[in-house]
């Protein structure tokens, strides 16, 4: 990982062939992330893990604002481009299928609040949740991305954010608690 490290340092001063050398070195890594996220995805769906490892990778190399100072911050990044485009392509989806109910949605308090519980309309309410959520514990709204749109394990999350595995547990069941109860305020689908 610190070649990945060194390769984000060349990238953000702009050195030629930087971004080339990159995708060797993290595309499997994304690309095991993005399988393990998109088999979570409803049966059906159109957008491949192939696809969303290379949108998200090339969101990541042509933004504009690229200033990674590790490897970990490089796959935070991912995650939250893989959630925007897992949210977009769930508006596309809304978007055709115009005055569909919601559907209710049991919200299990001895499990953690899972992406793969929502429809596409449901995912925005929950992406809308969770936006409120980063207004106010932007770190909690990280490990969320990181393990419910990147998939990344406990263990994973654990380590890019340096920070124990129990910690991870006690601020995703926050973090689950609290989407709950935003999303039963009756913005959402409505909780039993």
């Amino acid at each position: 990982m610190s070649d990945v490290t060194h390769i984000l340092n060349a990238i953000e001063r702009r050195e030629n062939g930087a971004t080339e050398k990159l995708l060797p070195l993290v595309y499997e890594e994304l690309r095991r992330l993005a399988t393990q996220r998109m088999s979570q995805e409803p049966s059906g769906q159109t957008l491949q893990a192939t696809a969303l490892v290379h949108e998200a990778y090339l969101r990541l190399v042509e933004a504009k604002d690229q200033n990674w100072n590790s490897s970990g911050h490089f796959f935070k990044a991912a995650a939250e481009a893989m959630r925007r485009i897992l949210v977009e392509n769930a508006r596309r989806k809304r978007s055709l299928k115009r005055g569909r109910g919601r559907q209710r949605v049991e919200l299990d308090e001895s499990t953690f609040l899972t992406v793969e519980e929502f429809c596409p309309d449901d995912l925005l309410t929950l992406n809308d949740a969770l936006d409120r959520l980063l207004n106010e514990d932007p770190a909690v709204a990280d490990l969320v991305k990181l393990h419910y749109f990147a998939g990344l394990t406990l263990e994973e999350v654990a380590v890019i954010q340096g920070i124990s595995r129990r910690t991870v547990v006690k601020h995703l069941t926050y973090a689950r608690a609290w989407l709950h109860r935003e999303i039963a305020k009756g913005e959402g689908p409505v909780a039993q």
